[in-house]
């Protein structure tokens, strides 16, 4: 508790407290706008915090978070548009809310439940994340190296599409984290003689190319850029009662449950919990044939769950040292890049940080909470930001972020690189997310499998023969096939 005090005091240190304010409002803009995300944001100020202690670039880092997710509904319910995956199924209540003239009550909605949401989820964080850490030390590197490799194997399986181009790009995405000198041997791999990849691939250059360059180029290349009027005169009001809570609780547990669940699983993430949690919320009703038509229930449902996986991603990320969403892969890349090792002993080892992360997620969802109540009526301006300033300002942030990593042009031409690469596999339908898990976590993989090798003499078959690394390894395998499988049945059915 005396730990947690002294992160508080330190997150209300005037310049900690106003930029982690900003970076709220900046990710709100950014979430609240078809095309851009939170994520985005905290790619591109990423960077920035090279020069920053610590303390201040995670507090940054983590407002940009919670209000990229929160902010997301915006569209959803006023243009029937979702600002990022993890508010899709706001938009099947939330727009026809608007139509029938009550944005204000389906604002508000969106709003509160994504405050409930945050709060409750950071409050079992902080809770739980110690007692998982203290669990997680009994581990040895065999039970690990299963981990991350089931990590890696639920996000293929979720992938939409072919469960072999979510493979394909995790492969990538362990060899682009193979580059440069071994860590044992130093033998240099898959440098083709170029000085530059003596070290490895930069982490900023691949997150600025694959992900903030390729999200402006096919967002752009789509051109879905005028957004459908909104009639402000509805944005009047707060429009929610307190019997509208309580007849919505039922909703609001399951779907806080949903989202901690899901949000906890490597991988998955707010764009799946929203979706399971109004599925839940529908079979739950009396009348599920109303859903669609602009009920309270489904969009309470999506914004509870979507903002409770923000708390259940941060336990894997701190307890673990294995990211819950594709957001806490940057926050683990930001932790890298300050010489930061996210897992059992990260608590122990900092205490002040691991408690800063959590005091930022509780205090930013209260200032995001009150800031959104006040300025709702203003939400459409956001619609109307000019894409062409927007995607402008974002390449040159990119290309600087990239040369201040390095001072060299050779990650600027890095990240022109990835930005290809991000365009074919969005082109041909492959996962983004395998690719930077993959990364992220492949020199630990390499790192565990040498340990548990050295550790068993060479014997190999102590990965299968320690029973929980056996469990992983087989919730792995079944995380591949399982959607092959069951497709396979699926046509067989259809056939006869």
């Amino acid at each position: 508790m005396a730990s947690y005090l002294s992160a508080l005091a330190v997150l209300c240190q005037p310049v900690n407290f106003i930029m982690m304010y900003v970076c709220c409002v900046v990710g709100c803009v950014l979430g609240a706008i078809p095309g851009l995300s939170g994520g985005l944001g905290i790619t591109l100020i990423l960077p920035m915090t090279f020069a920053l202690n610590t303390n201040l670039s995670f507090a940054m880092l983590v407002g940009m978070y919670v209000g990229g997710v929160s902010g997301s509904f915006i569209a959803a319910v006023l243009v029937g548009i979702p600002g990022s995956a993890a508010s899709i199924a706001t938009c099947y209540d939330g727009y026809p809310m608007t139509k029938k003239g009550k944005a204000a009550r389906a604002l508000t909605i969106g709003i509160t439940g994504s405050f409930i949401g945050t709060l409750v989820s950071t409050i079992v964080a902080t809770i739980c994340s110690t007692f998982i850490a203290d669990i997680a030390l009994l581990l040895g590197p065999w039970e690990y190296f299963s981990l991350c490799l089931m990590a890696i194997t639920m996000v293929i399986g979720l992938s939409n599409g072919s469960v072999f181009k979510g493979l394909l790009a995790a492969f990538l995405g362990l060899w682009i984290s193979c580059v440069g000198a071994d860590m044992v041997t130093n033998q240099l791999r898959f440098t083709f003689g170029n000085t530059n990849l003596y070290g490895g691939i930069n982490v900023i250059c691949l997150l600025m190319g694959t992900f903030a360059l390729q999200q402006v180029a096919t967002s752009y290349a789509k051109g879905n850029l005028d957004m459908p009027e909104v009639d402000a005169g509805s944005l009047k009001g707060f429009g929610l009662t307190l019997k509208d809570f309580t007849d919505n609780l039922q909703t609001i547990l399951v779907s806080l449950f949903i989202g901690l669940w899901i949000g906890f699983l490597p991988g998955m993430g707010s764009g799946v919990s929203n979706l399971i949690a109004y599925g839940q919320a529908k079979k739950m009703s009396k009348h599920p044939e109303e859903f669609g038509t602009g009920i309270d229930a489904g969009i309470w449902a999506t914004e509870v769950s979507n903002n409770a996986g923000v708390g259940g991603a941060i336990i894997p990320m701190i307890a673990l040292g294995i990211p819950g969403d594709s957001t806490t892969v940057l926050l683990m890349s930001a932790m890298t890049i300050h010489g930061l090792q996210a897992g059992p002993m990260f608590i122990k080892t900092n205490p002040l940080l691991a408690n800063l992360i959590f005091a930022t997620l509780l205090v930013s969802a209260i200032l995001i909470f009150i800031t959104e109540i006040f300025t709702k009526r203003w939400f459409p301006l956001l619609l109307k930001a000019p894409y062409h300033y927007l995607y402008s300002a974002i390449l040159v942030i990119c290309f600087l972020g990239a040369y201040s990593a390095s001072t060299s042009m050779f990650s600027v031409y890095l990240v022109l690189v990835f930005g290809l690469l991000g365009i074919a596999m969005e082109f041909f339908k492959m996962p983004g997310t395998p690719l930077m898990l993959s990364f992220i976590l492949g020199s630990k993989i390499e790192s565990y499998f040498r340990m548990g090798c050295s550790y068993a003499k060479g014997d190999m078959t102590s990965f299968i023969t320690r029973p929980i690394s056996l469990a992983f390894l087989l919730i792995a395998l079944w995380s591949v096939l399982g959607p092959v499988i069951s497709k396979a049945i699926k046509g067989k059915k259809a056939s006869a």
